[in-house]
């Protein structure tokens, strides 16, 4: 196995994504994590990931100098490669010119970490601080025009550092790279596979659960039901799913999806309404992490209420993946920075009465896939694009209202309508529809309006780590607008969103 060490930066979970890909299993600790416990997993080589901080700041993490007298390959990458300088002898310096975004990196040494790669490609770099001094036994294997330490190594002692980031997409030869370290430097044999999770997974539902009943939290959407399907596995008849309608669903969502989830899963199903309550208690609220919160307590107190009438549940299971877990807080107790609060995450009650399951918290959306494929999941629920936990809460900007609700759901099913029957639906990882707070003037039948503005966000992924707004063909965009302001009453104006993710998120709340 390989150990990361999250130092913090919102792609050190791509680091373990690379590294599963190349059939290893992987762990990520914090940097707190002892010389004992690291003896203990005894990987075969340590990842030390980026991070936002400085080296020199008061508080910067830093892991144990003691991992150097292991004797098995370490990685830095970006600031982990300024902590391995810094900790062997060398220094590490404020850069002259800061380094953002896409570089062209020459590679002068095409041995060990850039084994059989191109001496010229492209590399993505973030950073502000720079080596300015390397330790005895290094040498300079890489370099950009603004970087002359792009990468060194000791290959003697097998330490390789990048000050790039080769994880991401955006590094051209980045998975080479990262496979050259797995692989050739550590040695590591690629026997690690969905099949292989499922089962480890299975027997670790087994071990925490019991004989004790758990509640699962099912939505329809793909993560929920192979939770269902991992944890059926593990303990069979002690799962009880519960599908809460809110009300906060797409138009005609909840019946529509109790059909397929009677139809796709063998499993004991409770079908709850509370869209009184999720409107009442959304009154007059604005922010929208106070809408994720409200909706996550109120999510908790409805299960907890239909949990007092099943004997012996203990557990409340949920389909939580990584982007959830990285974008509310840091997964593995690391410095990585809040950016917002999901539903399932920091959204619950601090005095929750149910205890946690959550099989899938270290994977990504089309990992889980792949899982459920494996487990036997239907392509209708497999390939469903996913939903937030608020539902269309947080694609209301602004307060929710039943009004305001109604106008979106009719938006949504227009737009959905659209890009399935283009065959784009498959192509997208997501597409929605946004109400805005805002009204804009208009022409109907030779009057004036004065309606609801509705955007329109369509992006493709691979991970949701990053995202790219879809290059939608003009005439389709021309009928899903044309569509809408003729069918949905209260819309004069469509907008379409071009951002990306970074520095946009999917969602707009």
């Amino acid at each position: 196995m390989i150990l990361i060490i999250d130092f913090g930066s919102q792609f050190n979970q791509l680091i373990a994504r690379r590294v599963r890909e190349n059939n290893v299993f992987c762990e990520i600790k914090a940097p707190v994590i002892s010389i004992e416990k690291i003896k203990e997993l005894n990987p075969e080589g340590i990842i030390l990931s980026g991070g936002p901080a400085s080296i020199y700041e008061k508080n910067s993490p830093k892991i144990t100098k003691e991992i150097f007298s292991l004797k098995i390959p370490i990685l830095g990458i970006c600031y982990g490669l300024q902590f391995m300088v810094n900790s062997l002898g060398g220094s590490v310096a404020k850069s002259r010119k800061r380094e953002y975004g896409f570089a062209k990196l020459r590679i002068n040494r095409a041995t060990g970490l850039f084994k059989n790669a191109d001496t010229n490609t492209s590399c993505w770099m973030s950073h502000g601080d720079s080596i300015d001094i390397l330790p005895n036994g290094f040498v300079i294997s890489a370099s950009t025009n603004n970087t002359k330490i792009a990468a060194t190594c000791n290959s003697l002692e097998k330490y390789y550092g990048v000050q790039f980031h080769p994880e991401v997409e955006h590094t051209d030869q980045g998975k080479l790279m990262l496979k050259n370290f797995i692989l050739n430097i550590c040695k590591c044999k690629p026997s690690w596979t969905m099949k292989s999770f499922a089962k480890d997974s299975i027997n670790q539902i087994k071990k925490q659960a019991g004989e004790k009943k758990v509640i699962l939290g099912l939505s329809g959407g793909v993560d929920s039901s192979v939770t269902a399907l991992l944890i059926h596995k593990a303990i069979g008849e002690n799962l009880t799913c519960i599908f809460v309608d809110n009300g906060l669903l797409r138009k005609d969502e909840a019946k529509k999806l109790k059909l397929t989830l009677n139809k796709n899963l063998d499993v004991n199903i409770r079908f709850v309404s509370a869209k009184t309550k999720f409107l009442k208690a959304l009154k007059k609220i604005t922010n929208p992490e106070k809408k994720r919160k409200i909706i996550g307590n109120l999510f908790i107190e409805v299960f907890e209420a239909e949990a007092a009438k099943i004997k012996g549940a203990e557990y409340l299971a949920q389909g939580t993946l990584y982007p959830d877990i990285i974008e509310s807080r840091s997964a593995f107790g690391g410095p990585t920075a809040v950016i917002k609060s999901h539903h399932n995450v920091g959204g619950l009650p601090k005095k929750m009465k149910l205890k946690l399951i959550e099989p899938l918290k270290h994977l990504f959306k089309d990992e889980v896939r792949h899982l459920g494929k494996e487990l036997g999941l239907t392509d209708e629920l497999v390939w469903r694009q996913p939903f937030p936990g608020p539902g269309l809460a947080i694609r209301i900007i602004g307060e929710v209202t039943a009004p305001r609700l109604s106008i979106l759901k009719e938006v949504d099913a227009v737009l959905l309508d659209e890009i399935r029957k283009s065959g784009y639906y498959n192509k997208l990882w997501q597409s929605f529809a946004v109400l805005l707070p805002l009204k804009s003037v208009g022409i109907m039948g030779d009057g004036r309006t004065y309606e609801n503005i509705a955007a329109i966000r369509a992006v493709t992924s691979k991970d949701a780590m990053t995202a790219d707004w879809a290059r939608l063909p003009h005439e389709l965009l021309g009928n899903i607008s044309n569509r809408i302001i003729n069918e949905v009453r209260g819309v004069n104006r469509i907008v379409y969103d071009i951002s990306s993710k970074p520095p946009s998120t999917i969602e707009w709340e």
